[in-house]
């Protein structure tokens, strides 16, 4: 899974981004073709933690989420319709499977805001603005194709180009009114037929306010003026950097000190999990004790690919036990003694918790 981090200008997205993913990359004010830096999170769960101690593995490995500080500020409208980013910042963006839009909160004269003031709900609107632009762009481009190979196509070819044409020109219309494409009612069928030209305003958006230091005792309250926009997450992007110089031990006081609980990395890597409606399920024994995401309705022969391709290719069944059952059982023995591990075939939809073993035959 991976996530675009994108703001507008002086939002301090890099700082965000280092203080999420332990980064050093340089902060400041960067053009379309600058570097985009790339960092990993662990998503702290308990579940992994209480079965490594009962199994005692050589390796345990937590679910992660990959972050993509997209450089520059996402400026299509200023920069000319179809410009904006540089190639290698667009290839992450239409890789990234949603977007973190950092949101500037926080006050500070040395770094002024290019609109003169610090107003969050203007900005989040400027940027959602800013995602439509870019897309009516592409499907601009789009239709120009399609016309001339429509035209020119026989009369049995045309009618798929006809009807993309269709959609096409319906959901050009919305981006024209300045309506995003989840906003614009189209069925799950019509998305799915859209997803080839990886749309941001179809991608799912998790809101990160930056507030400034002061306001370090108000994140919830903060966060409570902006749930109506969706997901979002209060942080300290300035202090937040500035722990990661600490030790883990040093950190945690310095927080426990000014009321704050986790670092920001565990809480926003569950919110990404809820924004890209994943579920973990889990791998147990002596060697590992693993974590792996999945979107959740995921059937348990998919699953089995995600650990391996030659346990999807020769699936027999899964066996399947939640992680709570296990615990209080001590160990799969007692388990398959006891009955409670059960067997699952392909079409099972592996659930949130879920401990699976998959049996195969290649």
């Amino acid at each position: 899974m991976e996530l675009a981090i994108v703001g507008l200008a002086r939002s301090g997205k890099t700082t965000v981004f280092n203080a999420l993913t332990h980064g050093r990359a340089p902060v400041g004010s960067y053009g379309g073709e600058a570097e985009v830096h790339v960092g990993a999170v662990k998503v702290p769960d308990e579940r992994v933690d209480k079965l490594a101690a009962l199994f005692r593995p050589k390796k345990t490995v937590h679910a992660d989420i990959q972050f993509t500080d997209i450089p520059g500020a996402l400026t299509w409208r200023s920069a000319g319709r179809g410009e904006g980013p540089g190639p290698q910042a667009q290839a992450a963006l239409d890789r990234a499977d949603g977007l973190v839009h950092v949101v500037r909160a926080f006050k500070n004269e040395a770094v002024p805001h290019p609109d003169g003031s610090v107003d969050p709900a203007r900005d989040i609107e400027a940027l959602s603005l800013e995602l439509v632009f870019a897309d009516l762009a592409v499907v601009e481009r789009r239709l120009e194709r399609l016309d001339t190979v429509v035209r020119s196509a026989r009369a049995g070819d045309r009618e798929a180009g006809e009807k993309e044409i269709a959609l096409l020109g319906r959901v050009k219309a919305g981006f024209e009114q300045e309506k995003p494409l989840h906003g614009q009612g189209l069925s799950e069928e019509e998305l799915r037929s859209l997803a080839n030209y990886n749309l941001l305003s179809a991608k799912p958006v998790l809101l990160v306010l930056n507030v400034g230091e002061e306001d370090v005792a108000k994140l919830d309250e903060i966060e409570a003026q902006y749930v109506k926009h969706g997901l979002v997450a209060a942080i300290c992007g300035k202090l937040e950097m500035e722990l990661e110089d600490l030790s883990d031990e040093e950190a945690a006081e310095f927080r426990a000190d000014l009321g704050l609980s986790d670092p920001p990395a565990g809480r926003i890597g569950r919110l990404a999990f809820d924004l890209l409606g994943l579920i973990s399920f889990f791998t147990v024994g002596d060697d590992e004790c693993r974590a792996w995401p999945m979107p959740r309705g995921t059937p348990a022969v998919r699953a089995a690919g995600r650990i391996h391709s030659d346990l999807e290719r020769g699936f027999i069944r899964a066996e399947v036990i939640r992680w709570d059952e296990l615990l209080e059982l001590g160990s799969l023995s007692e388990a398959r003694k006891r009955g409670v591990l059960r067997g699952e075939g392909k079409t099972y939809e592996v659930q949130d918790g879920d401990i699976f073993h998959v049996l195969f035959h290649v």
